[in-house]
């Protein structure tokens, strides 16, 4: 079938199951070609190709509403919703976004990103749809490891106690990004061995029907023995008594079993809950044999051999860096423990969780939990490691406010993916965690220019005993630097000058070092000195180094890859006027007020200004402004 031709999910409506299989075939051959030029989320989409396809069989979207949860599983959506055409885009700048996106389509009801709120997204939407009387289906599509979050759970217990009708699709995986953890998903995997409770359960009320009931006694005696009989033919009736009809295990890749289920589920009046067993990666023996998450989402990739398209020999990722500098500080202290929320693998920590099992914890998609988890153990004396990405730690800001800074806690934060990550896009950009970090009293904050710094700079965090300490780190690889036996621990707040310069002073940070170095050697020929700095600690200042510039009255301007808005600048904005500095030129350069969409990096930062041709130019205007202003005051 030429899937560029769709438009509309209604021609699925006549479709029998045998040319839904070759739809399907066609589907996954489609995906498995495309993604392995874009990259993009391979694994997911594979597993929930007829899931989808008969969801839009059964349902009619938009009207009915499809909330998918975390939004990376919506690929096959997007096909069936007429967006097959700009497959050669996904996630690439202003190309077809790699998450759902209401302004993408009318199908796309509901935006994700993050894992764990489409129940909460769906109870909103079931109250409106109540509030106006009105009458069509809400169906949230959640995995298996984004049912682990605390946000889910808190609508799934409100969910079954205000009773709307809802049809919530539990994707059952058995993975998240890796595989998950917990007792959430041991329950499910009990479930998925007890056989189809819904069949059991009917054939059961059907025989107690056959009791003569002769008065009330009876009749409670007959529901006490379904209840009691129905706790031993199913392990494990959470989701019932949650207060959801349970209906399942079914396979989630049999269109009968799909259809036979979906319509029943239909006819319920009031919340569902239809377990469905799929195999994340179906159809690409790469994807499916994958244990650890690697297929999850991945670079482009050659379909044959399903080897990555990946630079060869060049410097190490930043996750690594850091991760194989805790496993030495581990060595030395016994403290030491890693948490993460649900990412082993991307964070690199699989060999910390090889050779220390007993401190290593993976607590799933729980952010606030691992947060206030790392709290707990530093209160207790221990030195964990909260090894977290910074999209991902907005989730336990609560947490880092009331359990890890009120209580100046030694938690050492590794902030993964500082910065703009590209493909993933809004959802998923790092540079709100300054401005969020930067506000609490007792944190630190800081961030390497390079490998060696980045190694040091683990050092200093697990070195520090005076409260909590974070280190943020970009998405990538380390900028490479010569090779040091021994790192020194650096002094908190201290900044490094990298460049002698009389004209202006840049003080950049982390990533904008390299363009801000590149600025000041196209000056040089132009006879505009640049002191270029490392302010490498966002939090505290080094307010020496800062008092010496401003008693020289040399204008500064301050470069970072993070929102404007309460960030690092605005921080040297805020020394000067504590400290009264008035007189002195400063321009700041960083991430506008706005959302950034998906894109290359290097394409984004070319979108926002943050090259060296501009930080070039912004120095240019201070020096004019300067000589005008010198002027004047002569």
């Amino acid at each position: 079938m030429d899937l560029g031709k769709i438009q509309h999910p209604g021609f699925l409506k006549d479709m029998q199951h045998g040319d839904l299989e070759k739809l399907a075939a066609d589907i996954r051959h489609f995906l498995i070609t495309n993604i392995a030029k874009t990259g993009g989320h391979i694994g997911p989409n594979l597993g929930v190709v007829e899931l989808t396809l008969m969801l839009h069989k059964t349902f009619s979207s938009p009207e009915d509403k499809f909330l998918w949860d975390v939004g990376h599983q919506a690929y096959v959506h997007k096909i069936l919703t007429g967006r097959a055409n700009q497959f050669g885009t996904l996630r690439q700048y202003k190309g077809l976004c790699g998450f759902p996106k209401r302004s993408e389509s009318e199908h796309d009801v509901w935006e994700t990103g993050h894992s764990s709120t489409s129940l909460s997204g769906a109870m909103g939407m079931a109250a409106a749809r109540d509030i106006k009387n009105a009458n069509y289906h809400i169906v949230p599509i959640i995995g298996d490891g984004a049912l682990t979050g605390g946000m889910a759970l808190e609508a799934l217990n409100h969910i079954g106690h205000e009773k709307r009708k809802m049809i919530v699709v539990l994707n059952d995986n058995e993975m998240s990004i890796a595989p998950n953890v917990g007792a959430m998903h041991n329950m499910l995997g009990r479930l998925r061995t007890a056989g189809k409770y819904k069949w059991a359960k009917e054939e059961l009320e059907y025989l107690l029907k056959k009791i003569p009931v002769m008065g009330g006694k009876l009749a409670s005696t007959a529901e006490r023995v379904k209840d009691s009989l129905k706790y031993l033919m199913v392990s494990g009736m959470f989701f019932e008594e949650m207060g959801f009809t349970y209906l399942g295990p079914l396979d989630g890749h049999s269109f009968e079993e799909l259809e036979d289920h979906l319509q029943y589920a239909k006819k319920i009046d009031g919340p569902v809950l239809l377990h469905v067993v799929t195999k994340k990666g179906k159809g690409y023996t790469p994807a499916e044999s994958d244990s650890i998450g690697t297929w999850h989402g991945t670079g482009p990739y050659k379909i044959d051999s399903g080897e990555f398209v990946k630079p060869v020999n060049g410097p190490p990722a930043w996750s690594k860096v850091v991760s194989d500098e805790i496993i030495k500080g581990a060595e030395k202290d016994k403290r030491v423990a890693v948490i993460t929320p649900a990412m082993p693998v991307g964070s690199k920590l699989e060999t910390f969780a090889d050779l220390y099992p007993e401190r290593f914890f993976d607590v799933g998609i729980a952010e606030q939990h691992a947060t206030t988890m790392a709290a707990g153990m530093a209160a207790d004396g221990m030195k964990p490691v909260l090894s977290i990405y910074s999209t991902f730690l907005q989730r336990a800001y609560d947490q880092l406010v009331h359990d890890v800074a009120r209580q100046n806690l030694n938690v050492f934060l590794t902030i993964d993916r500082c910065g703009l990550v590209g493909a993933d896009g809004e959802t998923h950009q790092g540079v709100f965690d300054v401005s969020f970090l930067r506000h609490l009293p007792n944190m630190v904050v800081m961030m390497p220019k390079d490998e060696n710094e980045g190694q040091a700079m683990v050092k200093t965090g697990l070195a520090y005993e005076d409260g909590p300490i974070a280190m943020r780190f970009p998405r990538g690889n380390a900028a490479a630097a010569p090779t040091e036996d021994e790192k020194d621990i650096i002094p908190i707040g201290s900044w490094e000058e990298l460049t002698e310069g009389n004209d202006v002073a840049v003080l950049a940070v982390g990533t904008m070092i390299q363009p801000a170095l590149e600025a000041a050697a196209t000056l040089r020929a132009e006879n505009i000195s640049v002191k270029v700095i490392n302010a490498r600690f966002i939090k505290p200042l080094d307010e020496a180094m800062l008092h010496k510039l401003c008693q020289q009255g040399t204008p500064l301007l301050t470069v970072e890859e993070t929102v404007l808005q309460g960030g690092f600048g605005s921080a040297v904005l805020e020394f000067m006027e504590e400290h009264e500095h008035r007189d002195i030129a400063i321009k700041r350069m960083g991430v506008p007020d706005r959302f950034i969409e998906h894109g290359s990096p290097k394409e984004l930062l070319k979108e926002i200004g943050l090259t060296s041709t501009n930080i070039a130019a912004q120095i240019r205007d201070l020096c004019k402004s300067e000589h005008q202003n010198h002027q004047q005051r002569a």
